[in-house]
């Protein structure tokens, strides 16, 4: 049985991270990555962004590197079955046991299939196999039919209409963008798709997949109504991966609960990234699903392992990019609360999403740059004055 100093479970960015932690502290200790994953941690945000729109990125540049970085060794296409917490053992495929000091679990997210998705033309996009399988089914068939308007299904969309492929996308909202933009900022952000040629299909629920009779793939909507292309790409909402962390006895709720150092109810048991349900310093406890979380909690948890009293004071941020605009953020972004829009001109503009007590619980900066540290001290100090709140990114 092969054993570790520290054991990671997990293979994105909170698991290179964490291993990038670990050698701050320990330059010798023993590290195992164990991934599900089929190529060893890249930047995962490449995959609906830079990897379709920069000519300079491809899948070398955007490797970790974490194996000769950090010395660690990662098994792929290796997905863990159990963890025994008693014999400090995880068990992987093939039945195989790895010993560990220390684990940190960093499973990520699932991405949510479409119903009798079986098709391998259907594709949810998650990982950098998705990546190439999308890649090479548009260069044969430039058609994709696109479910979901998050973040997901709007980057790739994006995306393959900006490589000439003619996309349909398909969303349950009248007005794309509209649980997250408010008002006008949506009805220009649906206008922006119909302006690069994106075919836009709203008010519509995927009910399946399906194979039409000339064999290519396609989706089912609740209308009765069928579209097909050659792939059809889910970008809809992902799950956090409990069930390692919820059968092995560990606390879960929304997410593992750890407390401020990353710890799970298990002393010797870390978690990071999406999983990790943490105390946040500003949102107070929270689980959130973004790479500036994954990166920081995983170094924060890396850290810890090796011996660190730190605690996890960082609130992360997002951002995403479609066609000509971009935008970042960070807390809570629900077009449901009271906002509050300052427009800055040429396009800029800084929302504020506001709580019953008119305290700030998210902050959009929608063409603004460099002002997401002057946000995340919006949310700290939660002015309620809307006269002050407006003048505090300008």
């Amino acid at each position: 049985m092969s054993e570790y100093d520290y054991l990671i479970v997990g293979g994105g960015e909170a698991a290179n991270a964490a291993a990038h932690g670990i050698r701050e502290l320990d330059s010798s200790g023993s590290i195992g990555i164990i991934s599900a994953d089929t190529d060893a941690p890249y930047d995962r945000t490449a995959l609906t962004k830079a990897l379709w729109l920069d000519p300079e990125v491809n899948e070398q540049t955007i490797s970790e590197n974490t194996a000769s970085d950090t010395g660690a060794t990662i098994l792929l296409d290796t997905p863990v079955r159990a963890i025994h917490r008693a014999t400090h053992e995880v068990t992987i495929s093939g039945g195989e046991s790895v010993g560990y000091q220390k684990l940190l679990l960093a499973t990520g997210s699932a991405p949510t299939q479409l119903a009798g998705a079986s098709d391998e033309r259907i594709i949810a996009m998650r990982s950098l196999a998705n990546y190439r399988k999308v890649r090479e089914l548009v260069t044969d068939d430039p058609t994709a039919v696109v479910v979901g308007g998050g973040f997901i299904g709007t980057e790739i969309a994006a995306a393959l209409a900006a490589n000439g492929v003619a996309v349909t996308l398909i969303f349950p909202q009248q007005v794309l963008g509209s649980t997250v933009f408010p008002g006008k900022l949506a009805d220009r952000f649906h206008q922006l798709y119909l302006d690069h040629g994106v075919t836009l299909v709203p008010g519509r629920l995927a009910k399946g997949a399906l194979v039409g009779a000339d064999q290519r793939p396609g989706v089912l909507l609740d209308d009765g109504s069928e579209y097909f292309a050659g792939v059809v790409v889910a970008g809809l909402s992902a799950k956090p991966v409990l069930d390692l962390a919820s059968e092995a006895g560990l606390e879960v709720n929304r997410g593992v609960v750890v407390d401020a150092h990353l710890k799970t109810s298990d002393p010797d048991i870390w978690a990071a990234g999406d999983i990790a349900e943490y105390p946040d310093v500003i949102l107070g406890r929270t689980r959130i699903e973004h790479v500036d979380h994954a990166q920081n909690s995983g170094a924060t948890a890396g850290r810890s392992m090796a011996g660190s009293d730190e605690t996890y004071d960082h609130t992360p941020y997002f951002w995403s990019d479609a066609f000509e605009l971009g935008w970042e953020a960070i807390g809570r972004l629900d077009a449901r609360l009271d906002t509050e829009v300052v427009e800055l001109g040429e396009g800029r503009d800084v929302v504020y999403y506001l709580d019953e007590q008119s305290r700030p619980v998210g902050v959009l900066l929608l063409g603004v740059w460099d002002s997401i540290d002057k946000a995340r001290k919006v949310l700290a100090d939660a002015p309620t004055d809307r006269a002050e709140l407006r003048s505090r990114i300008v």
